[in-house]
Formats: structure tokens, sequence, C-alpha cells
């Protein structure tokens, strides 16, 4: 099986890889860089290709997911009520402009 070759993660990894690549490039992140990143969670959470069958495969963790959530609410909790309440009042507006 040549390196890069995906035929042997299952759909689900498939998916899962395809929606983190497309958060990641919503935040700007490059495509390359962002499949890289992606097929990266998808191993460390997953352990790897699985072939589906049963018995084949371990259960996934979701220690990479946990922690981006965490890092983001960390950064958050840290700022004032003051800055916080500013940056959701300039995402508002940035939203309401947006939309019409």
């Amino acid at each position: 099986m040549p390196q890069g070759d995906k035929s042997s993660y299952t759909g689900k990894q498939k998916r899962k890889a395809e929606h983190i690549k497309e958060g990641y490039e919503k935040r700007g992140v490059s495509h390359k860089e962002a499949e890289r990143r992606a097929w990266a969670t998808v191993n460390k959470e997953s352990g790897g290709g699985n072939k589906s069958g049963s018995g084949r495969g371990k259960p996934d963790t979701h220690v990479s997911s946990r922690k981006g959530g965490r890092k983001g609410g960390a950064a958050s909790a840290r700022r004032s009520a003051a800055d916080r309440s500013a940056a959701a009042k300039k995402g508002w507006e940035t939203r309401r402009k947006k939309a019409s």
C-alpha cells in the first residue's frame, strides 16, 4: 500500500477527516496543511485505518477534539468581561452586515 493511501480507512474516518479539514480551512489554514492536520487527528483518535468487520479495530478516543474545545474556552476565560462583551458585539455587527 503506497504512502498516503486512504483505502484502509472506514467511511466514518473519512467523513471525520473531511469535517476537520473544512473547519481548519474556514479558519484560514491552507488546503494542504488542513488535510495533513485532519488525518493526523483521525489517526490519533482512532489509531489509524480500521477496516470494517466484527472485532476489527478499537473504540475511538476523543482527546484531540476535547483539547481544542478546552483551549478555546481557557483563552476566553482569561479575558475580562468587558473584552468578551466587546468581541461579542463586534461579531454580531459583522454577521448582521454580511447577512444583508
